[in-house]
């Protein structure tokens, strides 16, 4: 086959064209390729197949649900586990207890259901009450009723009444207080259709969700230390209480205190202390087989804020106490600064400046500084109260006369001391 050679001349000049020819007056339709459409959506997709068309539909219907999942999901409230599937937990299995025996903790009790409700809990919450109370609201000061009815209606609190226990129900003297119903919160082992309960005193602040606490290893009871008192004694404070539920466990407490009541069994103390409550009936039955559970994060009380020796705290002697540190690491901050009363009840103000935080420098002086504990310290308070106002129309009550009289000493929180009375406002004290 012979092949034909054109020369480079020829090849320009069979390809090439006037561009002179082009002038302004020239159509750009006369250069348009008519074998191809003009682009419109329309006929983006009018040469595709209706099979490839749904397909493409569906996928892109898929991708922006999974994209509008993802963006909207409910997330984890702050403190639960990361590695929890928060969504696929059967929260019927777990649920808070409060316990109220009186009318001034009641709105405490609803405070606490608030303050879940707040964070983010999912777990079902109940509430123990006296049998003689009762949700008929018969007029608009029936504060009771109306609590009642708020814990129920707004914060989906199951109402359970109650028979109250008591210890030394029948005791004559003049010591005799709230604590003796203490035990009343061990009402929690009998609610046996869950898998776990969590008991929380209701003189506390909760600060963060605390969820997580129902998927820890098993145990009969998890508490954390009562560090205060550590390493005199290694108590557990039932300030806290996660328990597994045992009809058989509340027998054989309630058998311990029958026993007590009865005189058939020494508590090993003054008989004139209430020895026997809650912490020490729980102490005494798990003190050696308990989950303790850290103190830091479910254990602080608002007395740490007050001492300036805080090793038993801290758990060491070479870090160093920060209260704002302390306060965030916190899921919950227990009331307990005796003598002074709990927060629902105004201070003395002649024994306030003795008994707040000191600074660190110059304390009691003009020039003193460093007063960051008794901010924190203060404002723990102030919150309590603005938010006791807020959830129950409540005020606080009346500061107690000063100064008070005796009191059982044994179970002070970190660097207390007592002034030689304490008043009979300022009930309901004792550290847990």
């Amino acid at each position: 086959m012979h092949r034909h050679k054109l020369s480079a001349a020829s090849l320009r000049k069979k390809v090439s064209f006037d561009l002179g020819d082009l002038t302004d007056d020239s159509d750009p339709d006369d250069y348009r390729d008519d074998n191809t459409p003009d682009w419109t959506p329309r006929t983006a997709f009018s040469g595709i197949s209706p099979r490839k068309a749904r397909r493409y539909v569906l996928t892109s219907v898929i991708f922006l649900v999974f994209l509008y999942v993802l963006l909207h999901r409910s997330q984890p409230p702050r403190g639960l586990s990361p590695y929890l599937n928060y969504d696929a937990i059967d929260w019927s299995r777990y649920a808070y207890t409060q316990y109220v025996v009186d009318e001034a903790y009641l709105c405490n009790s609803v405070m606490v259901f608030e303050a879940l409700d707040r964070v983010g809990s999912r777990a079902d919450r109940i509430l123990f009450y006296p049998h003689v109370w009762d949700t008929v609201v018969s007029n608009k000061d029936d504060r009771v009723s109306q609590l009642l009815n708020l814990a129920r209606e707004r914060y989906k609190v199951q109402l359970e009444p109650i028979t109250v226990e008591r210890i030394h129900e029948y005791h004559q003297s003049e010591d005799y207080s709230t604590w003796d119903s203490s035990i009343t919160k061990l009402w929690a082992f009998r609610e046996t259709t869950y898998n776990r309960i969590l008991q929380i005193d209701s003189d506390v602040l909760v600060l963060q969700n605390l969820d997580e606490l129902f998927f820890l290893p098993s145990a009969p009871v998890a508490m954390p230390r009562a560090y205060w008192n550590y390493p005199e004694n290694q108590k557990l404070t039932s300030l806290l209480v996660l328990l597994e539920p045992s009809y058989l466990e509340w027998k054989a407490l309630m058998e311990r205190v029958q026993g007590v009541t009865a005189g058939q069994l020494e508590t090993g103390v003054n008989e004139s202390m209430h020895d026997l409550y809650d912490m020490e009936l729980l102490n005494d039955r798990y003190g050696a087989s308990a989950l303790v559970l850290p103190h830091r994060q479910y254990g602080l009380v608002t007395g740490e804020f007050r001492t300036k020796d805080h090793r038993n705290f801290l758990g060491n002697t070479h870090e160093t106490w920060n209260p704002d540190k302390a306060l965030s690491e916190a899921k919950l901050v227990h009331f307990s600064d005796w003598p002074l009363p709990k927060p629902w009840i105004m201070w003395p103000q002649g024994q306030l400046a003795k008994m707040q935080p000191k600074c660190d420098t110059k304390p009691g002086t003009p020039e003193e500084s460093g007063c960051r504990d008794r901010e924190v310290w203060k404002q723990l308070y102030e919150d309590f109260r603005l938010k006791r106002k807020d959830v129950c129309k409540l005020l606080s009550y009346p500061a107690p006369e000063w100064p008070p009289r005796p009191k059982d000493m044994s179970n002070l929180p970190p660097g207390e001391s007592a002034p030689a009375m304490i008043s009979e406002q300022a009930l309901d004290d004792k550290p847990e």
